[in-house]
Parts: structure tokens; C-alpha cells; sequence
């Protein structure tokens, strides 16, 4: 055998098998490289989001100021509940719902007989205890007229030391007998005036000229003090309270003009001016009140009528 071929076979058995392991370890690469490859979540294509669109903010609707129109209640400036004062029962009732009435016209009348005796016998008290003091004024004035001459006489050693004491004893007891009555007409006026005034809360009377609104006493009814009998209210003035927006309330200042309407009767229009404008915006409406009063107001108008408002043109 030729030595030149033996040693080419032996390098050519030898270099099989490293090629084989180069082989071999080329396709694990691949196969892991596609492995991973196929392992990998799919890449999400990158999308670039587009600006909102620009919303327009809500538009506020303005008021025009010369065509708002409200609404709001006729109010007169004087409102009473008139009250029994004392605890009595009703013997006359002089007014009915809707009479008109004039300050201090009385309206009902209550028992009053136990307390008229009662102001008699003050009455006759206070005379008593005015007598008794002008009564004892006057025997003090003569107790010392008597005593100035005592001093005298006994100066000059005329009288006794004890007839002198007799004078002097019988001023001071004057002067405390007129004091004492004094302080009895007094109490006795004072008392006279208490069953004066009880007397007096007998009368249930108007406190201001109007017309009765509510009424409701009635003949031999037994009332508490305090129980209201007559609701008084006044004719005039007049005055509407309404609310305005606060987007219009700078056009609502004192002293403008009004045009007064209602729906009672459709024909009838009653200028007004503003009178009063609150200083405060109420947060929970965002309103303002405005009082205005009714300029010359028609017999047809009555406190609690609803008038609808707006500015005068």
C-alpha cells in the first residue's frame, strides 16, 4: 500500500466527524434562532393617537334686562295679628272680615266688670290716702307753728322743759303720719294703675287705621292671652317684593321705574319704583331681593295679590 494514501485516508476519516459536529451545531443555532423567533409575541404596529377634538364650552344665556319679567306678592307696610292680651271671654264683637277700621277703634270687648270694681276701689283708695295727706300736711304745718312758740316761751322760761317735749313729740308724729300716707297714696296709685291697665287689655282696639283682613272672635268665646283674634292690614303704601337673577340685577337699582301688571285684571298697569335692593346674592339661587313700592296704588289692589314685574320702558 502506497504510504501517500494511507495518510490522505487517515485525514479524511478524521475530518468527518468535526464536520459532522459543525454541522450539527449550526442547526441547533437555527433551529433555537426560529424557536425564539416563533416564541415572540407579534409586535404591536404603533398606532399615534389623534388630538381630541375641542369641545366649545357651554354657552350662558344672557337675559336682557329691559324685557325680564318676575313675579312677587303685594305686601302692605303694616301687618298686625292683634291679640287678646289677657285671659277673658269675648261679650261683643264690633267687626267683621273685611271692615274698614280706624287707630284704636275697638274691635272686641272682654269681661270686664270684676276689674272696673277693682279700678273703682283703687280709685277710692287713692282719694283716701290723698286726704289722710293733705289731712296730716296740715296738722304738721300747725304742730310747728305751735312748736316755734314753745321755743319761744321756753326761751323766756314760760313753759315747762316737758310741756316743750309735748310740741316738739307732736311735730315729729305729724311729719310721720303725712309721710306714712304718702307712701299709702303711693302704692295706692300704683295699683291703680295696674287694674287701670287690666282694664284696658279688657278693650281689644286697632294699633293703625286699615281693614280687617282675618277675624275670629265671637261672642261669649273664652280666649288665653296671647290668642290672635283679627289679622289687620294696612290699604297703603303698597310694596311688591321679587327676586331678580344676578345677570340682570345691575339694571335693578334704586329709584328705577317699574311696570306693575297682574293677571287679576289684565288691564290694569301700576307704575312702582325701586325702593330697596339687597346687598347680598342668595348662593343657592343666585338671586337678589328687590322690594319696590306702588306708586298711587287702585282701590283693586289688595295685599297678597301676585303682580308680575319688569323694568318701566
Amino acid at each position: 500500500m502506497n504510504p501517500q494514501s494511507t495518510c490522505r485516508e487517515r485525514a479524511i476519516a478524521a475530518a468527518i466527524p468535526l464536520a459532522v459536529a459543525v454541522l450539527l451545531a449550526i442547526s441547533g443555532c437555527s433551529s433555537r434562532t426560529e424557536a425564539a423567533a416563533s416564541a415572540a409575541p407579534p409586535e404591536t404596529p404603533t398606532v399615534s393617537a389623534a388630538p381630541p377634538a375641542s369641545v366649545p364650552p357651554p354657552q350662558q344665556m344672557t337675559l336682557d334686562p329691559k324685557s325680564y319679567t318676575t313675579t312677587g306678592p303685594l305686601v302692605a307696610e303694616q301687618q298686625a295679628d292683634i291679640a287678646a292680651e289677657r285671659d277673658g271671654r269675648v261679650v261683643s264683637v264690633k267687626v267683621q272680615i273685611g271692615d274698614h277700621v280706624r287707630a284704636g277703634q275697638l274691635l272686641a270687648q272682654l269681661d270686664d266688670r270684676a276689674l272696673a270694681a277693682a279700678c273703682e276701689a283703687q280709685t277710692a283708695r287713692v282719694a283716701s290716702a290723698q286726704a289722710a295727706v293733705h289731712e296730716w300736711e296740715a296738722a304738721e304745718l300747725s304742730a310747728r307753728a305751735s312748736l316755734r312758740r314753745a321755743d319761744a316761751m321756753r326761751a323766756d322760761k314760760i313753759i315747762s322743759e316737758d310741756d316743750w317735749e309735748h310740741a316738739k313729740y307732736t311735730v315729729d308724729e305729724t311729719i310721720a303720719e303725712a309721710a306714712r300716707y304718702r307712701d299709702e297714696e303711693a302704692a295706692a296709685e300704683a295699683d291703680s294703675k295696674t287694674a287701670s291697665l287690666q282694664l284696658e287689655q279688657s278693650r281689644i282696639v286697632a294699633p293703625f287705621s286699615g281693614v280687617v283682613g282675618r277675624s275670629s272672635a265671637l261672642t261669649a268665646q273664652e280666649v288665653k292671652k296671647g290668642d290672635v283674634l283679627f289679622w289687620i292690614t294696612a290699604e297703603a303704601p303698597l310694596h311688591v317684593l321679587f327676586t331678580v337673577p344676578e345677570s340682570v340685577m345691575a339694571a335693578f337699582t334704586f329709584g328705577k321705574p317699574l311696570d306693575l301688571t297682574t293677571a287679576d285684571y289684565p288691564g290694569l298697569h301700576q307704575t312702582g319704583r325701586i325702593l330697596r335692593v339687597s346687598p347680598v346674592v342668595d348662593p343657592a339661587s343666585g338671586s337678589v331681593q328687590v322690594i319696590g313700592t306702588v306708586v298711587r296704588p287702585s282701590p283693586l289692589l289688595k295685599p297678597g295679590m301676585q303682580m308680575q314685574v319688569r323694568l318701566a320702558p
